[in-house]
């Protein structure tokens, strides 16, 4: 081929790039596109955190690009017109990509592949954001897998392929034609302005992460990563969602980290990292496999609970105002820096659900439009887990407590007391349960509790049951 064209989606970087190390190797030269497509700012689910963090990282990979001597072709409107024009104007034979999974993006891909047909344009996907993808991993049966735990056994037999060549100044960007590009709009500019504080996005910044957690942090993952008042975590969860790192350069970094330690907890933490990376690709293949989650229950049968839907409740939730603290703290956190402690997601979302008996779809669409790194597969499945219409073997009598996850994982509510300024006099002992000392509650300001967890309780027991008779 003389000239391919690279576009680029949720892959913003250079290195660990399947499509764009294959337009390297495959083409003379390679013209690397983005486009911001009506989606962005119309979609359903557009956050505000998320898009200036897509936008934040896509001048990034200009920048970057530059330096090697290519520029991007930046373009606004739909795919389908743009592709096949610049295809023309650039005598490109073929438009390269790597894969999406979610439900639209699969039809946008069917409707785009006639079009360039069509043109005469060949339209080469590759498989980029997991490991593994679709039926690549299948039970004895043939049937793709709907339980994490041989799931992740499966995963873990097969070998962890290399990450890709990177692209650069070897790939000679002369001789191309010119094309004009459009002007990135500000998230402001389009309808949602960024009141949220966010990490700064970028194939540098993702790199620098990575280096920096497996330096050290990786090896206290696992006994850090439930404790939200710690700094446990990777925080490359964003990096993941926008493809401004590759999953292969995180596994193989993982994997010399492992090996640097004799440690045995140190190797215990590594991988219980890992896990949680494989659950981001389970959940992946269940979206593509079962489509129907974006719709309604993974279990289908859940689709006929009775869900209260208290508007007034959701309110409260969404504002970080239900009177349980650790509850309330993960909310305004999340509403405050775009991001959420893991385990408060469990938290929060089984509150949602399994207190206030909300539909957990309702709290599902909030944390997408809130998250910087709200990703559908992830998320999605988080959710369904949480409130046990997902593909958990345990699901609904599983009822976190707030006060007990509270003691646990913040003891002393060092958390809660950095997002709940309001109860910074209450004794640590009282601090995850102020209505134990009605006069301070009161004089706090912090709301009473909206529902009491041992009466909701009977309630979702009885509302799952009901549902299990019929």
């Amino acid at each position: 081929m003389k000239t391919v064209i690279h576009w680029f989606r949720r892959d913003l970087r250079v290195s660990d790039n399947t499509a764009l190390s294959e337009a390297g190797r495959r083409a003379e030269r390679v013209i690397p596109v983005f486009i911001f497509e009506e989606a962005f700012r119309t979609g359903p689910d557009v956050g505000a955190a998320r898009l200036a963090f897509l936008l934040q990282s896509v001048e990034a990979l200009r920048k970057e690009l530059a330096e090697l001597g290519h520029t991007l072709v930046i373009r606004c409107g739909k795919s389908e017109e743009i592709l096949p024009e610049l295809a023309k104007a650039a005598g490109a034979s073929a438009v390269f990509a790597n894969k999406r999974y979610e439900p639209y993006a699969q039809h946008r891909d069917e409707r785009i592949t006639s079009t360039l047909l069509n043109a005469g344009v060949g339209f080469e996907l590759f498989k980029d954001a997991v490991v593994w993808e679709e039926t690549e991993i299948l039970t004895q049966a043939g049937n793709p897998y709907t339980v994490f735990t041989p799931y992740s056994k499966a995963w873990k037999a097969k070998p962890v392929p290399a990450p890709r060549p990177g692209f650069g100044i070897q790939h000679p960007a002369s001789s191309i034609p010119h094309l004009h590009s459009d002007t990135l709009p500000a998230s402001d500019e389009i309808g949602h302005p960024l009141t949220q504080k966010i990490p700064p996005g970028g194939e540098r910044a993702a790199l620098e992460l990575l280096r920096h957690f497996l330096a050290g942090p990786v090896y206290e993952y696992g006994t850090h990563r439930d404790f939200p008042a710690l700094d446990g975590g990777s925080s490359l969860s964003p990096h993941l969602c926008a493809g401004t790192i590759g999953i292969r350069t995180i596994l193989a970094g993982l994997k010399k980290a492992k090996a640097k330690t004799g440690n045995a907890e140190a190797v215990k933490s590594c991988e219980t990292f890992l896990s949680e990376l494989i659950w981001r690709e389970f959940y992946t293949q269940v979206l593509r496999n079962f489509p129907h989650v974006t719709q309604g229950a993974f279990r289908p049968e859940y689709n006929r609970l009775a869900w209260s839907n208290n508007q007034e409740h959701f309110a409260a939730w969404c504002a970080g105002r239900t009177g349980y603290p650790i509850v309330d703290a993960a909310m305004r956190c999340l509403n405050a820096a775009g991001t959420m402690h893991n385990r408060l997601r469990m938290v929060v979302a089984m509150f949602l659900a399994k207190d206030l008996l909300i539909s957990w779809q309702w709290g599902e669409r909030y944390f997408m439009r809130q998250l910087v790194d709200g990703d559908l597969a992830a998320n999605n499945g988080g959710w369904q887990w949480s409130a046990g219409t997902g593909t958990d073997a345990a699901p609904y009598f599983r009822i976190f407590n707030p006060v007990s996850q509270a003691e646990k994982f913040d003891a002393g509510g060092k958390f809660v007391r950095r997002w709940l300024p309001e109860l910074k006099d209450f004794p640590d002992d009282l601090i995850q349960q102020p209505w134990e000392n009605p006069l301070l509650l009161a004089k706090s300001g912090y709301p009473h509790r909206i529902v009491l967890h041992e009466e909701q309780r009977v309630k979702c027991l009885a509302m799952f049951k009901a549902v299990k008779k019929t």
